[in-house]
């Protein structure tokens, strides 16, 4: 989808990489290597953003550390977008309404850092939950957003212990019950 609206390979994985998740922060050289790409690209579309207002940067050392603007007016909207192309509106959609006590869905892994994968990595933090539903349910939404989706179930105790071990770039909460 978003393939047809931005032609620039690289500034899909810039928006991915610090507007999926908001904590994600990173340099130069580090996104090289993560990307697979020539700084010059990098660069060219790190210096757009910036310029946009839509990255903040700052200095660290001999490093210039890039995050999203999260007060930016786009912001939501960019982030509420990336959502829906990777399809965790579908996924929240069809597998959390009817599961049971499900309190909150975090995603974790690479997507979590801001990194394309095919798989998606999820745990859903709850009591009683109904775990052959949820296989059935996580199978139904696999064919419709065309990727596999792995996940664990942790109660309210070892979803504490999880997030206290981790930092904030890990995890990203993608639903609350209300």
């Amino acid at each position: 989808m978003l393939d047809a609206l931005i032609t620039s390979k690289t500034r899909i994985k810039l928006l991915l990489k610090f507007f999926l998740n908001s904590s994600s922060e990173s340099y130069l050289r580090n996104l090289e290597e993560e990307f697979g790409e020539s700084t010059n690209a990098i660069r060219v579309e790190l210096n757009k953003f910036e310029q946009a207002g839509l990255l903040n940067s700052r200095s660290s050392g001999n490093k210039k550390l890039f995050r999203a603007n999260t007060l930016h007016p786009l912001f939501s909207d960019i982030h509420n977008l990336l959502l829906k192309h990777i399809g965790f509106d579908q996924i929240i959609d069809k597998v959390v309404t009817n599961l049971g006590q499900v309190e909150q869905v975090f995603l974790v892994g690479k997507f979590a850092k801001g990194i394309d994968t095919e798989i998606i990595d999820l745990i859903f933090m709850g009591e009683g939950v109904n775990k052959n539903y949820l296989v059935e349910l996580v199978e139904k939404a696999e064919r419709l957003i065309k990727r596999k989706i792995r996940y664990l179930v942790f109660s309210q105790i070892e979803m504490k212990d999880y997030l206290l071990q981790r930092p904030t770039t890990d995890f990203l909460l993608l639903w609350e019950r209300e």
